[in-house]
């Protein structure tokens, strides 16, 4: 039995939450009275209720995000009306702002507005000591760094062996885009350097061969950046894998020079691009020189091995479809390794909000409250996005068609995807569950039927795609056609890893 109970869900078992070990590290002489509890998002949620009722918890703190809000209301409702007595307290981004249209709060005791570290600390002494704050909602001001505990201990060796361990250099941010709730930082400040590499050896010494750093700006500090990359340089095997976010337009010589040096599969980039229209990033504030972002990717691409990780948000203020598709070629252009599409999301005190009356923004009321239209993208053309960005995660980033990609694109890719997509659709009738082959069969109509090009090219293309999956069988777009031996051979035997009896 615990007095305290630190609980969420997350997306997947595969995450832990950083946010909670840190609240965790650092209740001080409380610590030995608290315990964390991690769900997911698919457990259903009178299960978890149950579970952490069992503990027989005075206080239970839940973390609140995006992607967990609607399932953790049903838990903190299903808590408070079995066991009155149990105190709630919530926290994270999305109890941070904007509690009035919450509708988890009415089941909390206590919400904590800010980063909780020492904050979520004091609640529980003063509930314990018998004399609890008088008002609901607690704001907690940013911490000083140098005097949190590091969490880094309260990974398990569970957690090691089998879940991804997110480390943190720095905090906060200091540029302004509007559509991230970064942009309320007044800065991004590290972490005493000395002290977070000691925590990076012990996990290394633990075990720990994927880090992924959560910082907003990795690359913004050269002299840490420059550091931490010589820390992991020291230190190279087959298993290591980093991942990193970083600015597109900030790329200094020394960091270049380290980055070059890691070999395959080890480095991840995230680089947040978002928008290429200088309008539009001047109406959301955000500061990037595209040329210079060009010049970083297209280094990046050409000069290390780095995995090229590049986004792009559609629903931005200002942007119309000619516009991002402008971006998207552009994008495409590069040859990042993937592209994400992100669709605009009004999170909880974002000032993407001050543009919604003069943008006509319009935004689901449900989690993930993405955009569903804008004064320039109709709901039609704002679905037609979402699909086409679910598309190209099943085939523009899945890897499994680099060869049949550059033939689908052309020298067009956002009107070709575009009119792929939208004939996908229509003849599917779904975004999700495709399976493979049948993936792979829908390609193939597509790109004769919707983009006319000619069978024996995309079969040629498609067969070597193909070569490379497991599946066992002939796709009948091959066995079909007569003129296709070489295809078929090629499917059959790739580089000898395929053998003739698959022949159906």
């Amino acid at each position: 039995m615990s007095d305290i109970v630190l609980a969420t869900l997350n997306a997947r078992y595969i995450h832990a939450s950083l946010g909670l070990r840190y609240l965790l590290a650092n209740l001080g002489e409380l610590r030995s009275r608290a315990v964390l509890r991690e769900f997911t998002i698919n457990e259903p949620p009178a299960d978890i209720a149950e579970r952490l009722l069992t503990e027989q918890p005075r206080i239970i703190g839940l973390g609140l995000y995006i992607w967990n809000v609607a399932q953790t209301s049903e838990v903190a409702a299903l808590i408070k009306l079995a066991s009155p007595h149990t105190l709630i307290v919530l926290g994270g981004p999305e109890a941070s702002y904007e509690q009035e249209s919450l509708p988890t709060a009415q089941w909390a005791d206590y919400i904590i507005a800010g980063q909780g570290d020492h904050a979520f600390r004091e609640l529980c002494q003063s509930i314990l000591e018998g004399s609890p704050p008088a008002g609901k909602i607690i704001h907690a001001p940013p911490p000083s760094l140098e005097t949190l505990k590091l969490p880094y201990c309260e990974y398990t060796d569970e957690d090691v062996a089998h879940r991804i361990i997110y480390v943190e250099a720095s905090r906060g941010c200091p540029f302004r885009c509007e559509f991230c709730l970064s942009a309320l930082d007044k800065t991004a400040k590290p972490f005493p350097l000395a002290p977070f590499l000691e925590e990076l050896a012990r996990l290394h010494q633990r075990g720990v061969r994927h880090f992924k750093f959560v910082d907003r700006t990795f690359n913004l500090n050269q002299l840490i950046g420059t550091r931490i990359l010589d820390f992991f340089l020291e230190r190279l095997d087959e298993r290591l894998f980093l991942h990193f976010e970083v600015i597109p337009d900030h790329l200094p010589d020394a960091l270049k020079e380290r980055l070059a040096r890691f070999p395959a599969g080890v480095l991840q980039l995230e680089i947040g691009v978002q928008s290429f229209n200088t309008v539009v990033q001047q109406l959301i504030n955000r500061k990037q020189d595209n040329a210079r972002s060009e010049q970083n990717l297209h280094w990046l691409r050409h000069h290390t091995h780095a995995h090229i990780h590049a986004d792009l948000i559609a629903g931005l203020p200002g942007e119309d479809l000619d516009s991002f598709a402008a971006g998207f070629d552009r994008l495409v252009a590069l040859q990042p390794h993937e592209i994400q599409l992100g669709i605009l999301k009004r999170l909880r005190g974002a000032p993407i909000a001050r543009h919604i009356h003069d943008y006509h923004l319009r935004f689901s009321p449900h989690p993930p409250y993405e955009i569903i239209a804008t004064d320039r993208i109709s709901f039609a053309d704002m679905r037609r996005l979402v699909r086409f960005a679910r598309y190209w995660d099943l085939i523009g980033n899945s890897g499994r068609f680099t060869t049949t990609l550059p033939l689908l694109l052309g020298g067009s890719p956002f009107d070709r995807f575009m009119r792929f997509s939208d004939w996908l659709h229509a003849t599917s009738q779904q975004t999700h569950r495709f399976a493979l082959e049948r993936l792979f069969d829908y390609v193939q109509q597509g790109m004769v039927e919707a983009l006319g090009i000619p069978p024996g090219q995309v079969n040629q293309a498609l067969s070597e795609d193909y070569g490379r999956t497991e599946l066992k069988s002939i796709p009948s777009w091959l066995t079909n056609a007569r003129d296709n031996r070489h295809a078929i051979d090629a499917t059959l035997n790739p580089h000898g890893r395929r053998q003739a009896r698959h022949h159906t």
